[in-house]
């Protein structure tokens, strides 16, 4: 069999309901409502993380962040992890990538990069030029465009128009992606396009954020009082994101917050468009039924559900839970909406299993290949997904001791561990499906809270390294 071109777009801060066709009647996604009817949508997909290194050091390697070492945004992954496309340059596939990596430090200096087998590194980890080595920005000084010419800032808004399409480096992500797949070769190629959006600020193009009126869209899904006996971390939050520093519910007018929805959803429509010029091209050269696409995001956005947004230490499905469609036209089941709860961590299996590369040992996720196929039960994966969160932000350094959670769920009930605290979560999804109402302290849900905390302990010590492997009995 000849092995397949990979398209792997990820997203940033792309919460699961996004997507037309996949129940969000808002807003409009066209493109990935065809990508969707052309493939299989997992519509229950996890990160392993609510914030960016360590999902992606997560989903990259196919284990989970704890085991990978990166643990949290602003620690460098170990050397000795193996990312999906190392495994695939050694097999004989010509890497790129365009956009965002973050498995490195990107404060305030430009991430230090390990053997991860990119030939092509086309890298911006935003668009704000904040690094001189940031590839956007130098391709917008090539063209004539000064940042502060085409970007008019927030002027005291939390949603408000930016850099035009043309000029956005959504745009710029898919034209780098789009020049590598068209270099002439003979091997087959993976091509990573990580966009930044739409991660805050909340700034889309005018004329996408035009398409929207904010008066037409749904206030943030808030229970007023639901925060009260939840961890302090969310009443922090809810006064401002970041532990009190950036986006605050509490200060916000309902215009205002549907406005920040009403730019989110903007962005997205964005990305969609361009998700649409990729697709086309691989459409017109001949080269769609021999390209797996996925198409996905790191982790969720709160969007002001729970009165909050952006992201921390919150377990809710608006910040874990995740768009995941994976396409290809006459291998894979088209049109298939598989509600299995899977993780992103089981992407690198799947591929693996795709061009029939062996699976590592070191690999942790559960291949999806079966369910892509059609051969395997498309409505059951896993009993549970596993989510982890070890300080991965420092904004909430006022507050001891610093939240150390991990959250495991099933198909009825959910539940967040704050180790080293007397408060948690535990949620019954089946009558509380918005996970509103938190029965961590209930005395009539005393046995259902023993048995997900079981289920969570048993989930971390199931999730440990499996390296190194043992080579005998003693």
């Amino acid at each position: 069999m000849t092995r397949p071109n990979i398209l792997w777009i990820c997203t940033d801060q792309q919460r699961f309901d996004t997507i037309a066709a996949l129940g969000n009647q808002h807003i409009n996604t066209p493109n990935l409502d065809r990508l969707a009817s052309e493939g299989v949508a997992f519509s229950h997909a996890y990160s392993q993380s609510p914030v960016c290194t360590p999902s992606r050091a997560s989903f990259l390697t196919g284990r989970y962040p704890r085991t990978t070492g990166a643990r949290q945004n602003g620690q460098a992954m170990p050397a000795d992890e193996v990312l999906i496309s190392r495994m695939l340059a050694d097999a004989g596939y010509d890497c790129g990538l365009s956009g965002k990596l973050h498995l490195a430090p990107c404060h305030r200096q430009v991430e230090k990069r390990i053997d991860d087998g990119y030939r092509v590194f086309n890298w911006s980890h935003h668009p704000h030029p904040d690094w001189p080595e940031n590839e956007y920005t130098q391709w917008l000084l090539a063209n004539g465009h000064a940042w502060k010419d085409i970007y008019p800032g927030p002027n005291g808004k939390s949603a408000y128009a930016g850099v035009p399409a043309e000029l956005h480096q959504t745009t710029w992500c898919i034209d780098r992606a789009m020049d590598f797949i068209n270099e002439q070769r003979e091997s087959p190629w993976l091509m990573s396009v990580n966009i930044f959006d739409p991660h805050h600020p909340f700034d889309p193009p005018a004329e996408y954020l035009n398409r929207y009126d904010a008066d037409k869209l749904p206030d943030p899904s808030y229970k007023p009082g639901e925060l009260d006996n939840k961890p302090i971390f969310q009443q922090v939050d809810h006064d401002g994101a970041y532990g009190g520093t950036l986006l605050a519910y509490s200060k916000m007018t309902p215009r205002e917050r549907r406005e920040i929805t009403a730019s989110y959803y903007a962005m997205v429509e964005l990305i969609d468009h361009n998700v649409g010029r990729i697709l086309k091209m691989l459409d017109d050269t001949g080269r769609r039924e021999d390209t797996i696409v996925i198409f996905m995001s790191d982790h969720g956005e709160l969007l002001g559900d729970h009165g909050m947004y952006l992201k921390g230490p919150h377990m809710y499905d608006c910040s874990v839970r995740v768009p995941l469609i994976i396409s290809w036209p006459g291998r894979f089941k088209s049109g298939l909406v598989s509600d299995a709860m899977v993780e992103l961590v089981d992407i690198v299996p799947t591929l693996l299993d795709a061009v029939r590369i062996p699976v590592p040992n070191r690999v942790q996720g559960k291949s999806l290949y079966g369910i892509c196929t059609g051969d395997a039960d498309p409505h059951h994966h896993k009993d549970h997904v596993y989510t982890e969160y070890y300080v991965g932000q420092p904004f909430h350094r006022a507050l001891k001791p610093q939240p150390l959670v991990t959250m495991v769920r099933n198909r009825t009930h959910k539940m967040s561990v704050f180790h080293g605290m007397e408060v948690g979560e535990l949620y019954d999804l089946q009558a509380d499906p918005s996970e509103f109402d938190n029965l961590w302290a209930s005395p009539q849900h005393t046995d259902v809270k023993m048995d997900m905390m079981k289920l969570c302990l048993d989930a971390s010590v199931m999730t440990q390294d499996p390296l190194p492997e043992r080579t005998a009995d003693w």
